[in-house]
Order: structure tokens, then sequence, then C-alpha cells
């Protein structure tokens, strides 16, 4: 199984590879479709709100465990692999002086928590009338 050493070490491997794809955002080798994969992954995973709030059993933990990853996994099979690699060998050593906030993510989230919320009470509102 998973001891709390490997879910430590699984969790700074995603760290790491969130931080070298933020470094590797404006590198003007990366094509633009994986830069906007970029720009939107980094954002979520570093932002302080999640899509889906953790507090919320199970569910709160899938969009991590699951959107994260997907949209690194999705970031990295658009980029050329040797550019990749001079951003994954920079951020494991910038990594651990670095504490990294994002208000891009926060904003992101919130404008999608909003748009939620609006088409909600638009459905709302089309079945009472």
């Amino acid at each position: 199984m998973f001891s709390v050493e490997s879910l430590k070490q699984r969790a700074n491997n995603l760290k790491c590879e969130v931080y070298a794809l933020y470094l590797a955002r404006s590198d003007s080798r990366i094509p633009w479709r994986a830069k906007v994969v970029i720009v939107l992954t980094v954002a979520y995973a570093l932002s302080p709100i999640d899509l889906i709030p953790d507090f919320i059993p199970v569910l709160g933990y899938l969009d991590d465990l699951i959107i994260v990853p997907a949209g690194i996994a999705y970031a990295i099979s658009l980029m050329p692999e040797n550019v990749l690699e001079e951003y994954r060998e920079r951020a494991k050593t910038e990594l651990p002086d670095k504490k990294i906030h994002s208000w891009v993510g926060l904003f992101i989230i919130v404008i999608i928590w909003l748009l939620v919320l609006y088409l909600v009470v638009k459905i709302i509102l089309r079945f009472h009338h």
C-alpha cells in the first residue's frame, strides 16, 4: 500500500511538476496550446480555492487527485520533452526556497464558481416561470 513517506514523495513530485510548468509557461519553444493548458493547470493547482472544496467528503479531494495530474499530463504531452527537462531540473533546485501563491488562480476559480452560480440561478428561474 501507500506509506506516509511515499505519499509525501508523490506530493512533492507533483509540486515540482507544477513549478516546472510554471517556469516553462513563457518559453518560446512551447506551443500556444500547451501554454494555455499550463496556465490553467498551474492557476488551479496554486489557487487557494478549489473548484470542489476539500470539506466535501470524497469529492473534495478527487479534484486535486484528478484535475491537477490530468492537466499536468496533458500539458506535458503538448510540450517538447527536452524543454520540459530543463525546467524540471531548475524546479528541483529552486522549489525548496519558494513559497508560491497564485492570485490569478484564485481569480479564475472565483470566476468559474460565479459562472456556475449564474447558470444554476438561471435554470432555477426558468423552471419557475
